[in-house]
């Protein structure tokens, strides 16, 4: 028998409470009336509402639904989920993972930042949410209330660091977890998202569905940063030969029955030299495995808004 009472956290005043991986086990979870907490769930979970928490500090492990701040003021989050919503806001402060559009309502002083955190479980408690850790549009707000020549949101600076608005825990029993927040290790890929691009050169590597796609892409992914391009955007998102044609073009015939397989990974980099670039990484790294990459920057930045604008299709965005 379930008791609500270990999936609810209410009324709490100063206090840091938290879930150890295992405990939520995808039930749902409310938060509520807490004030200068440190909340933290180690778990996924299946939906998250947060209702009337001021100046909170707040961690939520992959939810597989959505998350519903209500009547929030002055707290700082870092979340992981498919759907996120705020209404009746103000200040909120948000390390996002979000597979859909973020949406905000009647909410202000709001600012998003990529997610980025790290512990041995949390990759499982993804694909038990069902999230794709290349699935994540976190600055591509939608406020469903603007306010003419106010801006409700904004994104918080790209060197800003999870720990100086969500520290780790302190008490004796969470802090057995072993968390990194080192961006280099965080379980999603840290992209740009909506910021301004530093150069006008992208190029699209897209991986096809084996064994090793997460890790082709990821290891991909460092060795490009490495050298200074940047991560715009990932996406995990399943292509039909249709697709394919309207994607790949002249070079779709090559790749249409790797699709069978299941879903492509695309990444999209950004930087001076950025085809080039990742043309020979690819060449030197990945030489037995079938990688779609842009062949030309003339044709680049047509494969990346070919790729984006059908997985946004696919994706209902």
């Amino acid at each position: 028998q379930i008791d609500p009472k270990d999936y609810t956290f209410s009324g709490l005043k100063d206090e840091t409470v938290g879930r150890l991986p295992g405990k939520v086990a995808g039930q749902q979870f409310v938060i509520q009336d807490c004030e200068n907490c440190k909340i933290y769930i180690f778990d996924h979970s299946a939906t998250i509402t947060v209702d009337d928490c001021v100046n909170c500090q707040i961690f939520l492990g992959p939810i597989k639904g959505s998350v519903f701040f209500r009547d929030c003021k002055d707290c700082k989050c870092v979340v992981a989920c498919q759907q996120f919503r705020t209404r009746d806001c103000r200040k909120l402060e948000v390390f996002l993972c979000c597979a859909t559009q973020p949406i905000i309502e009647s909410s202000t002083g709001m600012k998003f930042g990529c997610f980025q955190y790290y512990y041995p479980e949390l990759g499982l408690q993804f694909k038990d949410a069902g999230l794709s850790i290349f699935n994540n549009t976190w600055s591509n707000i939608h406020d469903f209330t603007p306010v003419s020549g106010e801006n409700n949101w904004g994104l918080l600076p790209e060197t800003a660091v999870v720990e100086d608005y969500v520290p780790l825990p302190s008490s004796e029993e969470l802090k057995a977890i072993r968390i990194s927040t080192d961006a280099r290790k965080s379980i999603i890929p840290i992209t740009r998202g909506q910021r301004q691009k530093n150069s006008d050169e992208s190029c699209l590597a897209v991986f096809f569905a084996g064994d090793y796609t997460t890790a082709n892409a990821r290891k991909l992914i460092d060795e490009m940063t490495s050298k200074g391009f940047q991560l715009v955007q990932t996406k995990e998102v399943v292509m039909k030969a249709e697709d394919a044609q309207r994607v790949f073009q002249q070079s779709a015939s090559e790749f249409i029955s790797l699709l069978e397989n299941g879903p492509v990974v695309a990444l999209e980099f950004n930087g001076d030299g950025a085809v080039e670039q990742c043309r020979s990484t690819i060449n030197e790294v990945f030489s037995g495995t079938k990688v779609f990459v842009s062949e030309s920057k003339a044709s680049a930045s047509q494969d990346v808004d070919n790729f984006y604008n059908f997985a946004d299709m696919q994706m209902g965005m």
